[in-house]
C-alpha cells in the first residue's frame, strides 16, 4: 500500500500520533493537535480509504495496521491515540508492534465484536443516495441528507467528506468498499492475534458516559489485552467523546502523557 497521508504539527518533544474514527480523517483531530503541539510532535493520520490516504479495495484491520506501522520507528516510539475504528487500528498496533507503541490511548471503543453496524449503513446510504452531479452548493447536500440523518453535527461531520472537484462534487472516502465492509469493522480479529501477547505498555481506556461502547462487560477482554490499562470516563459525553468534551480529553491526555 502507498504511504499514508499525514499532517505534521510541532518540532519538539515526544511524538503523539492520532488515528481517527470511521468517515473520519486526520484534521477530525486537528484542534488537539494543534493545542498539544507546544510540547510534542503531533501526526494526523488519514487513515486508508478515508481523506487522502489510498484507497484498496477492500478493508482489512491487519492491512490497516501495517500501515499505520510504516509511519512509525522503534527509535521514536510514539503514544498513538485512536477514535472508534481507529481505536481498533491503535489496539492492533500496540499488540503486533509494541516496539512502535510509548504509550497507547484508546477513545471509546473496546478490542470486541460489534455488531450493530445499522446506523453506520444508513450513513452510507444517504450519502450514496446523493445524485453529485446535481449539486452545486454543499447545504443542497446537507439538505438532501436531512431525512436520513436528522442530527445536524452527524451531517455536518460525514460531510466534511465532500469535496470539490473542478465544477462538481465527490467523497474523498471510499464509500463503496465502507458500506460493504461494515461487518469487518465492527469485527475484532482474535484468531489472527492468538500468535502475539498482550501488549505491557501503559493504556489509556477512555468512554463516554454517555455511549455503550465500553462497557463492564468488555473489561475484561481489555484487562486480557492491555493489562496496565486505566479507565476513564468523561462525564456528559458520547461516542464523539474528544469532540462532545475537548477541554476535559485533553487534560486526561495532557496527565496521561505527563504535561
Amino acid at each position: 500500500m502507498p504511504p499514508l497521508h499525514t499532517l505534521e504539527l510541532g518540532d519538539a518533544g515526544s511524538r503523539v500520533v492520532f488515528l481517527h474514527g470511521l468517515f473520519g480523517q486526520g484534521r477530525n483531530w486537528n484542534t488537539l493537535g494543534k493545542q498539544l503541539a507546544d510540547k510534542h510532535r503531533v501526526t494526523l493520520v488519514d487513515l486508508p480509504h478515508h481523506g487522502r490516504s489510498p484507497q484498496p479495495d477492500t478493508f482489512d484491520y491487519l492491512d490497516v495496521t501495517a500501515a499505520v506501522a510504516e509511519l512509525l520507528s522503534a527509535d521514536d516510539p510514539a503514544t498513538v491515540v485512536g477514535h472508534s475504528m481507529g481505536g481498533k487500528v491503535a489496539m492492533l498496533l500496540a499488540i503486533t508492534r509494541p516496539e512502535l507503541v510509548a504509550k497507547l490511548v484508546v477513545a471509546d471503543m473496546s478490542p470486541v465484536v460489534y455488531e450493530r453496524v445499522g446506523g453506520f449503513k444508513t450513513y452510507v446510504d444517504a450519502m450514496q443516495s446523493l445524485d453529485l452531479d446535481r449539486i452545486t452548493r454543499r447545504e443542497e447536500a446537507d439538505a438532501g441528507m436531512q431525512e436520513a440523518v436528522p442530527d445536524p453535527t452527524i451531517r455536518g461531520f460525514l460531510l466534511q467528506n465532500l469535496r470539490r472537484d473542478g465544477d462538481s462534487w465527490r467523497w474523498s472516502m471510499n464509500l463503496p468498499v465502507l458500506g460493504r465492509d461494515l461487518d469487518r469493522i465492527g469485527d475484532w480479529p482474535a484468531d489472527e492475534l492468538k500468535a502475539y501477547d498482550p501488549y505491557d505498555g501503559p493504556v489509556m481506556w477512555v468512554a463516554g458516559e454517555l455511549s455503550n461502547y465500553v462497557t463492564d462487560e468488555y473489561a475484561s477482554a481489555m484487562k486480557e489485552w492491555f493489562p496496565r490499562y486505566r479507565k476513564v470516563t468523561i462525564k456528559g459525553a458520547g461516542h464523539w467523546v474528544h469532540s462532545e468534551k475537548p477541554e476535559t480529553f485533553l487534560a486526561a491526555l495532557r496527565q496521561f502523557l505527563g504535561d
